[in-house]
């Protein structure tokens, strides 16, 4: 007589490190829901213009219209928020990015893909007469395309490497530079509108800012956060991600429209800031590990917790001016960058 088969519930069980891995992860992603409401809650608090606790709370609740009041509401919370819209797509876009690439040094900043969208809303303004962040946002868009198409194609397309990706988006970068220099230069009209924006900064964000820009980053975020299951399957190389059914040009255009939008509007709000993107994707896979449904969900946490740290970093370091939040990202990052093009054994992913 054949023996009974064990129970049904008892074959079904998952894996015992399943449920216990994922719950780590859970508990780390809500660790970093609440290092990021803190780091906002330092945002509004903390800037150049010392106030206390008291006089913050009066101008979130309580507003009469006096000085202070006037820098916490119209100042720092859309500076607040707009930091969290940018973060969240500088990170998901870098994200995106290296998975797609398979490159770990990808990032909007070092493949030019910012430097596009610089200089294309350097170019409306000067030869063009663009006054308005409407019209900004589109030529953004046009130039993060436009670049990270070329530098996907000069890199190698679909033969690319890590270091041909990262050769090519750097010789883009300094030539689009270059390119913006030489105009800023020449028309000294422009350079007032230019010299912050350039740079990267948040201290121009108002409510109508964070209104203009919110729908394309939402738009952006909600793509990239749906290509966690194709972008898994490519990472296996692209033909076993057809044996397991991904879709690998739609999966490619896409990741390409989210990092578009992301890194378009991202840019067009407050300019080319570099190494959000490179350094925060790093650090979610030493928490998440390689699946990238968790690398795109700590990215786009731990993003703004970056940038908002950063933009409070330069506000209080230079008192009373401000060092603007590109600067300092790129001071964090320049270190990371060198770190990561040294190690031994820097994977493709």
């Amino acid at each position: 007589m054949l023996a009974e088969s064990p129970p049904e519930t008892e074959q079904s069980a998952p894996p015992p490190v399943a449920r216990p891995r994922h719950a780590a992860r859970a508990a780390g992603l809500l660790i970093a829901l609440a290092v990021l409401a803190l780091v906002a809650v330092a945002s509004i608090a903390v800037g150049a213009k010392p106030m206390s606790l008291d006089e913050v709370w009066h101008g979130l609740f309580h507003y009469s219209g006096t000085v202070n009041d006037v820098v916490v509401r119209d100042l720092r919370v859309p500076r607040t928020v707009l930091g969290v819209l940018v973060g969240l797509g500088l990170g998901l876009s870098g994200a995106v990015m290296q998975a797609l690439t398979r490159n770990p040094l990808a990032e909007p900043g070092i493949l030019g893909v910012n430097a596009g969208a610089a200089a294309a809303v350097v170019s409306a303004i000067s030869f063009f007469g663009a006054a308005t962040l409407d019209e900004f946002i589109w030529w953004a868009f046009l130039g993060a395309a436009v670049v990270s198409a070329a530098v996907y194609a000069l890199g190698g397309s679909r033969s690319a490497t890590p270091v041909r990706l990262a050769l090519a988006g750097t010789a883009a970068t300094a030539a689009l530079v270059g390119y913006i220099n030489a105009v800023q230069l020449m028309d000294t009209k422009a350079l007032d509108k230019l010299r912050f924006w350039t740079v990267g900064s948040l201290a121009s964000a108002t409510m109508d800012t964070v209104e203009q820009v919110a729908p394309f980053l939402l738009l952006g975020v909600v793509l990239a956060l749906t290509l966690g299951r194709p972008l898994n399957a490519m990472a296996m190389g692209d033909d076993t991600a057809r044996a397991l059914g991904a879709h690998l040009t739609r999966t490619r255009i896409l990741s390409m429209t989210a990092i578009t939008l992301l890194c378009g509007a991202a840019t067009a709000a407050c300019g080319p800031i570099a190494f959000v993107g490179l350094m925060v994707p790093h650090l979610a896979r030493l928490v998440t590990g390689p699946d990238m449904r968790w690398v795109l969900a700590y990215s786009a946490v731990l993003s703004p917790v970056l940038l908002l740290g950063a933009d409070v970093i330069g506000r209080v370091v230079t008192r009373p001016s401000e060092l603007q939040v590109g600067i300092v990202t790129a001071l964090i990052g320049g270190p990371v960058f060198i770190y990561l093009v040294r190690r031994k054994r820097m994977a493709q992913l």
